[in-house]
């Protein structure tokens, strides 16, 4: 039985580890780091989370709940660890991010047939099974074999990353704790800055005149239509942000009992509450211009800064012109992608692509036909988009109810519509599920 290489120790290549080992393959999994860092990443842990500690909505209605819970029917290691290791958020699942590498690591480290390497790979292996999951910040040198399999002068769209403030700096007598529309448990997970209509314009302003980083002479700015830098989207408009990372609807401030013009939300970001995390604030000012624009929101005046925010480079497959509907690429046989390289995004996604990735792999080590799950279910329909979407303007995606197939007869009901089409995905996945691992693997399923 052939043995797979998996070049990346992130949600993607940790979570095809674990799913080819389940299923009774031997894995060499390579990380890089500690030895050469990114961009962004700030430690040598195996499944870092360098963005946020969310992996958003819980609620199995919603596409990324749906998503989640399939993967939960499939043994996730990397949902495992999410669950093992949560913080309070409302309806988000978010994660102490130190427990949730720790817990990662300590499990393939105690799994047999998974031996990890820690040393960077700057060239595709020549032949046998291989998966890269190398992320959005893959090193030029394998960015560069890659370009030269593929034949593309390559394709990366720009990822930010929001600030990390301290607990003890925020004014709790300005801020107030509440969950939109009340749907958290207790008395609200999310910290709430309220802003006035003055307030906003103020702040609204200093945003726009404020400094950014440049990009690089030779780069062009593709950013991902839905983590768009906080001033790339003000930009738009001066009520955009009140539509968006910004929107009060659902919230009221308990010193005024109404709706706040404007709401800078912050979510905890460990089970201790000791720092939080500006939601939607993913940007590339300057550190300086961070400092003062940041500061002029109420609650936030004297915030500490844990975490600056900043950006990075996302680099990423035409996926439909070069991927088969399993991620293995159409001209190397054996040779597979997952994660973010192949045009998904989101931590969830990104674990669903390398569950599926572990899966074909490890198949076709056995000698057994890849599957694809079923179109109705999350995964098949974001691996469907992956795989199968248009090529050429190819932008990546999170999972969404666009990329479902219709109900056949709908309810009229927006809410009702969408719950409809969720449940009929994670109904489909588990009976898909159940059949193809009936016979397969000792421990899988």
């Amino acid at each position: 039985m052939a043995a797979i290489t998996i070049i990346g120790g992130g949600l993607a290549g940790c979570e095809a580890a674990w799913q080819a080992a389940r299923l009774g393959v031997a894995v060499r999994l390579v990380e890089m780091r500690p030895g050469r860092s990114t961009e962004a990443h700030k430690t040598g842990d195996l499944a870092e989370l360098v963005c946020s500690n969310s992996l958003r909505s819980d609620d199995p209605d919603s596409a990324v709940g749906a998503l989640k819970a399939e993967l939960r029917l499939g043994d996730s290691l990397i949902l495992a660890a999410a669950d093992a290791c949560r913080v309070p958020a409302g309806q988000a699942l978010a994660v102490d991010r130190g427990a949730f590498s720790r817990y990662i690591e300590e499990r393939l480290a105690a799994e047999p047939l998974i031996a990890m390497e820690r040393a960077e790979v700057t060239e595709l292996p020549a032949g046998g099974l291989c998966i890269v999951a190398t992320g959005p910040l893959t090193s030029p040198a394998l960015a560069a074999a890659i370009q030269r399999l593929t034949g593309d002068a390559g394709l990366y769209f720009y990822d930010a990353i929001s600030p990390i403030v301290e607990a003890d700096s925020i004014d709790r007598g300005i801020c107030f704790a509440a969950d939109r529309y009340g749907k958290g448990a207790g008395d609200g997970d999310y910290l709430n800055c309220p802003l006035d209509e003055g307030e906003y314009a103020g702040f609204y302003t200093a945003l726009r005149g404020a400094d950014t980083v440049p990009l690089a002479p030779f780069e062009e700015a593709h950013y991902f239509e839905g983590c768009l830098p906080i001033e790339v989207l003000a930009a738009r408009g001066p009520d955009t942000l009140r539509f968006g990372p910004m929107k009060p609807v659902g919230l009221v401030d308990p010193r005024t009992a109404a709706q706040p013009y404007a709401v800078v939300q912050l979510r905890p970001e460990n089970p201790a509450r000791t720092a939080y995390n500006l939601v939607g604030f993913q940007t590339k000012l300057t550190y300086p211009a961070q400092e003062e624009v940041f500061h002029l929101i109420p609650g936030l005046v004297e915030a500490v800064f844990l975490r600056h925010g900043s950006i990075h480079r996302n680099t990423f497959l035409d996926a439909p012109r070069h991927l088969t509907p399993h991620q293995e690429l159409r001209r190397r046989p054996g040779l597979f992608f997952a994660g973010q390289i192949t045009g998904v995004e989101g931590y969830v996604e990104s674990t669903a692509s390398g569950w599926l990735a572990g899966v074909c792999a490890a198949r076709r080590a056995l000698g057994l036909a890849a599957v694809m799950p079923p179109p109705e279910s999350a995964l098949g329909a974001l691996v469907g988009h992956v795989t199968t979407g248009r090529t050429g303007g190819y932008q990546p995606s999170n999972v969404n109810f666009a990329l479902y197939p219709p109900l056949a007869d709908p309810p009229r009901n927006r809410r009702q519509r969408r719950a409809a089409i969720a449940r009929r995905g994670i109904d489909c996945f588990r009976r898909w599920h159940e059949a193809t691992f009936a016979t397969v693997g000792a421990t899988h399923g």
